[in-house]
């Protein structure tokens, strides 16, 4: 029970902690809840020394329950652990050990050696799902990648026109706008720019809008997309080959004067930029977590990539019959050899329905 109130309170850093994990902590003395913290913003005290500086009464002989294990390290604040230790805490609970591998078991040594008798492993599935990309991020050096699907019964993106908007129900849409608030960047093509015109922001929902990410390696974006002009509604960067940025240097030096980020890399003939290098360029940036929002070309080369990790598919009650697939340019396969998710999860949506589940590995 205390567990799942940190992790409810570590959840509210969803958003602005990243690339840090998110942390809930709670203090319990003579039975009663005292305090409770969490790690709100990226450079910011963590969740531990929240919740133990804010208590007005002393913590000695207190226990303290923390989702994720307490770092002993100076990084850009000081180790949680000494402070705990100071505080006289006779008990820490701990969710999970952080994979990171200047804490990983170094705190809770330390806790130990001062004599605090520490419990580890409680809730720890929900621990590491609520972490998943920081997770991965800080043992792989990669963001954590989510691909996120609209489409009809019959598996349609977008109509013989390409046309999409709207598949899904606004309940949908209100998820995703959720969603994108979550994630330090969202990815699309320049395909779906062009044809769509996006925003990919978080629609009015006064959250911080992520890194808006485009690929396009034949750098055929139009400079009049929205996405180019809306420097207040976040940031934007776009991948083009190196090929493709020799032969029109002045409308890189356009994008650039609109405030894009513009990253050049080998590509192979056809302008394909290899997914492998984007998520490594982007986990150098910090990005520990993306979401893919199209189109089919992109959608395709992601799962080839096999570097995705999770997979949304909001499902709307209609049908097309003629369309564009997500998957329309993935490589034949048959029945034994198709693409397998585990721990499928379907939630109705107001008529929609979204399916969540995990590719194995």
């Amino acid at each position: 029970m205390y567990m799942s109130q940190c992790l409810t309170l570590a959840e509210q850093g969803a958003g602005n902690v990243s690339p840090n994990p998110m942390v809930g902590a709670i203090i319990i003395k003579d039975g009663k809840i005292i305090y409770r913290g969490y790690h709100k913003r990226f450079g910011d005290s963590h969740a531990e020394v929240n919740a133990i500086r804010s208590v007005k009464s002393s913590v000695r002989g207190a226990t303290l329950y923390v989702n994720l294990e307490p770092c002993s390290y100076y990084g850009k604040t000081p180790p949680c652990t000494d402070l705990i230790i100071s505080s006289g805490i006779s008990k820490v609970i701990i969710g999970m050990i952080d994979p990171n591998p200047l804490v990983s078991g170094k705190g809770i040594a330390q806790l130990k050696r001062a004599g605090i008798k520490v419990l580890v492993g409680i809730s720890e599935d929900d621990c590491r799902k609520l972490n998943e990309a920081f997770i991965k991020y800080i043992t792989k050096g990669v963001p954590f990648v989510t691909l996120k699907i609209a489409q009809t019964i019959d598996g349609k993106i977008a109509d013989t026109s390409e046309r999409s908007k709207w598949i899904s129900n606004p309940l949908s849409r209100k998820i995703v706008h959720e969603l994108r608030s979550r994630v330090d960047a969202v990815i699309v093509g320049a395909d779906t720019i062009n044809k769509d015109n996006p925003q990919l922001t978080t629609h009015g929902l006064n959250r911080r809008n992520p890194l808006r990410v485009i690929l396009d390696g034949g750098f055929r974006v139009n400079l009049n997309s929205k996405i180019f002009s809306q420097r207040k509604k976040g940031k934007t960067l776009i991948f083009i080959s190196e090929r493709s940025s020799q032969r029109k240097e002045q409308k890189k030096k356009i994008l650039i004067s609109k405030g894009v980020e513009v990253v050049e890399v080998k590509s192979r003939g056809d302008h394909m930029i290899s997914i492998d290098t984007i998520l490594k360029i982007l986990g150098l940036k910090g990005i520990s977590s993306v979401l893919v929002e199209g189109g089919s070309s992109v959608f395709s080369a992601f799962l080839q990539s096999n570097m995705v990790d999770k997979l949304l598919v909001f499902i709307a009650p209609k049908i097309l019959g003629q369309g564009l697939s997500p998957f329309e340019q993935l490589t034949n396969r048959n029945i034994t050899k198709c693409v397998q998710l585990n721990n499928v999860v379907a939630t109705l949506l107001d008529g929609d329905v979204l399916l969540e589940g995990y590719f194995k590995k």
